[in-house]
């Protein structure tokens, strides 16, 4: 980051009080997310526009050489075809100029349409309070008072709920993760997910092309997707792919995967599933750094159906418009900031830097930054360039105001510390974040499917109208800023089956 400026934030901190004698105070400097509003990195605005100019050249070509050929086909009429040729060259015409029609047709590049999605809501047997969940904590004899009383304190600021849901067997006396238990948590949610989906797309397992799904932490032998394959018995020649180590960004990391092979397999249809398993990736030991994910990731998972179909296009839900990855991992310090660890009594763990916010907010600088160009209106983008060009010295670039791009944000929900950075430096109102939060303090942080349940939201609400732009925003290990939009191709009506449907289960 040695190119971009460090922000920090400062923190007064009482130290002791003499009955007789001056306070004593000392201030703490923490790095915090930066304010990527009030600078501009050109490299990312030019990246943005290298990806505009490759993705629409063909629609900027298109155009006119189909405009040519239409004018030179309609100064044709049925009478001088059959008058000038005779049946067998009119015949003959007639096909050729249907034939390239349906090559121009079929060259054209094909759309990613999103089905439907599922996201699985586990039965309340599960659910843990946060009373519950120090009360838990202490019970196991796992952790040191010290271990307790930081948990307590992180759980009260962090925006999570009373009703988000965990398994209760990580907190059993002297636990260590097993592929037992990792395996028995993702069959259960991932299963639920698909299931619900199938039913609700009505489309049969044996007609999926292509399966893709991520996990972070645990990943086994045979592959997760094996057990996905194994369980609904999907087709021998399926294309399925395996994810693991990138954290929550990988669900949109599985969507881009997908487009590319959705690209690459014309009327195809592509299940990606989302999840992480958290009683695999549970610690029980004292380090603060590696407490922080006990605190926060509960258990999730989402299935998605995209296709390609073109006829798909009148009863899916979306069409996804852009993508965009941003990796960091170059730097040290973003590629340090989450890694997998063992502690000084060698209990594995995720650790979480004190970086991480300032390395978090650099990505997300990089990403939004390279993302403008693709979906900020005209005028906008205009105006940001007139005023980077006339500016004055010593003033601050115009922004774009990126509430213009999309009508919905769902940023991913990893903490409301994090929440709140994201609001101010992007200056999104309470109504973009509302899908955030309340995501967030339902269902916690279920890692690369927390979007999914965002979204949810908005369609359980009945926010989504036709034309409606939805950008989701993930982050992850690496480090890493995914962002994607879809745009809706309908008004969006209340599911049937919702994770944000309450009834008694």
């Amino acid at each position: 980051m040695s190119n971009e400026s460090e922000e920090f934030s400062t923190e007064i901190v009482k130290r002791g009080v003499e009955s007789n004698g001056p306070i004593s105070f000392s201030v703490r400097v923490r790095p915090k997310m930066p304010d990527f509003l009030s600078s501009v990195n050109l490299k990312y605005v030019k990246l943005g526009y290298g990806y505009l100019i490759s993705h629409r050249l063909y629609l900027l070509l298109a155009p006119p050489l189909l405009a040519v050929l239409v004018n030179h086909i309609a100064k044709l009429t049925w009478e001088d075809l059959f008058i000038k040729y005779d049946i067998t060259e009119a015949v003959f015409i007639s096909g050729l100029l249907l034939s390239i029609l349906y090559l121009y047709i079929d060259s054209t590049p094909r759309s990613t349409y999103l089905l439907d999605f599922s996201c699985f809501r586990p039965s309340n047997e599960y659910k843990v309070s946060r009373a519950e969940f120090i009360e838990l904590a202490k019970r196991s004899g796992n952790f040191n008072d010290t271990a307790i009383k930081f948990q307590e304190q992180v759980l009260k600021k962090s925006g999570i709920g009373d009703e988000t849901y965990l398994p209760k067997g990580v907190f059993r006396p002297g636990y260590t993760s097993s592929l037992k238990d990792g395996r028995e948590e993702l069959s259960m949610v991932m299963f639920g997910a698909i299931k619900n989906l199938l039913v609700t797309t009505k489309v049969k397992p044996k007609d999926i092309k292509i399966l893709i799904v991520n996990c972070g932490i645990l990943n086994t032998t045979p592959s997760i997707s094996s057990m996905v394959i194994n369980h609904f018995k999907l087709r021998p020649d399926i294309h399925s792919f395996n994810l693991g180590g990138m954290g929550c960004a990988a669900g949109i990391t599985a969507i881009d995967l997908a487009k590319d092979l959705l690209d690459a397999y014309p009327n195809s249809y592509a299940l990606v599933v989302s999840t992480e398993a958290v009683s695999y990736s549970w610690y029980s030991g004292n380090d603060s750094d590696m407490l922080l994910p006990n605190c926060f990731f509960r258990m999730g998972a989402a299935a998605i159906l995209l296709s390609n179909f073109r006829l798909d296009r009148w009863h899916a839900k979306y069409e996804l418009k852009q993508l965009v990855r941003t990796h960091k991992g170059m730097d040290n310090k973003s590629f340090k900031s989450i890694h997998q660890r063992e502690d000084s009594e060698g209990k594995r763990g995720l650790s979480v830097s004190k970086d991480v916010m300032e390395v978090g907010g650099h990505a997300l600088k990089a990403n939004i930054t390279t993302l403008g160009p693709l979906v900020l209106p005209v005028s906008e983008q205009l105006h940001f360039f007139t005023n980077l060009l006339f500016k004055k010295k010593k003033t601050k670039p115009y922004i774009p105001d990126y509430k213009l791009a999309f009508e919905h944000v769902c940023a991913l929900a990893t903490s409301k510390k994090v929440l709140d950075e994201i609001q101010k430096n992007l200056e999104l109102t309470e109504e973009y974040m509302e899908a955030s939060r309340k995501t967030l303090e339902r269902f916690g942080n279920t890692s690369s499917s927390s979007n999914w349940y965002e979204l949810a939201y908005l369609e359980f609400n009945k926010r989504i109208k036709k034309g409606d732009r939805v950008c989701q925003i993930a982050f992850g290990s690496g480090f890493m800023c995914n962002s994607v939009v879809w745009k809706a191709l309908r008004n969006v009506r209340t599911p049937k089956q919702s994770p944000w449907i309450e009834d008694e289960n």
